[in-house]
């Protein structure tokens, strides 16, 4: 059986990946003053965002239940439940920004995406793009400079771990996820790109922002993790991959990708359970 592609593309320029609008220029981290950057009403389009992920999770997953009880019953009109766990999963039928993609038995033996869980950070018209979650390397950012020349992410960021994030050549660095309900300062800004409310990354160029931002304590060091490398695919590459059974697409809350539940070996375990559970409310 061959290897998803990814690993066949030989460094794609990152402007050409990624098909959407960035940030306007005037916007920048030396302008920044805390003051959100968009109309008052940005922060409740994130929140409509928000929202809207966590009500389809309940319509699927209260769907999911009540097939799992009476069958019949799900033909039923009824109000979804009130509440939803923390921490959720559910399958998703075609890939698209913010979901897993969880590496399925067809991909055992493969070296670099054997029981990976890859989180897309785009999946625009000209090819999703996304990073390895749960291959932490056994290097420190201090420890592997070379790897980041020419930024200054070595002095801010020294002591993060850093993460194989997928066989193509560029650094990636995701910020967050935080706290539901906090007032999200650094969607605001505009500097980074939403992955989903509470989520965002950034690339090599935009580091400089970041150390910015710890600078002046609107983010924790903490909130920083970092990715050597990238997995990349082109138009539809990754849904013929995924109709070839090596991927399980799934949405999930922000909660599942902190990195307290990442950086230990048994996130792919984790939301494998979480994809098959019914009850979850």
């Amino acid at each position: 059986m061959a290897l998803p592609s990814p690993a066949g593309i030989a460094k794609p320029r990152l402007h050409l990946l990624f098909n959407h609008k960035r940030a306007s220029s005037s916007v920048t981290c030396c302008s920044y003053n805390g003051r959100s950057s968009e109309p008052e009403d940005g922060a409740a389009s994130s929140m409509d965002a928000a929202d809207w992920r966590s009500f389809r999770a309940k319509l699927v997953l209260k769907e999911q239940y009540a097939k799992s009880v009476n069958p019949a019953a799900a033909a039923m009109p009824s109000k979804p439940p009130a509440k939803i766990a923390d921490k959720w999963a559910h399958p998703l039928m075609e890939p698209e920004k913010g979901c897993l993609l969880i590496a399925t038995e067809k991909l055992d033996g493969s070296h670099i995406f054997e029981r990976t869980v890859i989180l897309l950070l785009s999946a625009g018209v000209l090819g999703p793009v996304g990073v390895i979650l749960n291959r932490p390397s056994l290097m420190s950012i201090k420890e592997a400079q070379s790897i980041f020349a020419e930024t200054d992410i070595a002095g801010a960021f020294s002591g993060r771990p850093l993460f194989f994030g997928g066989p193509l050549e560029e650094c990636f660095f995701l910020l967050g996820p935080r706290e539901a309900g906090a007032d999200d300062v650094v969607g605001r800004t505009g500097l980074f790109d939403e992955v989903m409310p509470g989520l965002h990354y950034g690339t090599r160029e935009s580091v400089g922002c970041a150390a910015e931002l710890v600078k002046r304590g609107v983010a924790s060091v903490r909130d920083f993790r970092f990715f050597d490398g990238f997995c990349g695919w082109e138009r539809e590459q990754l849904r013929d991959e995924v109709n070839a059974g090596l991927w399980r697409v799934a949405a999930c809350s922000p909660s599942v990708l902190r990195l307290t539940s990442v950086v230990k070996s048994g996130l792919w375990e984790e939301v494998q359970e979480l994809v098959g559970k019914r009850r979850v409310w």
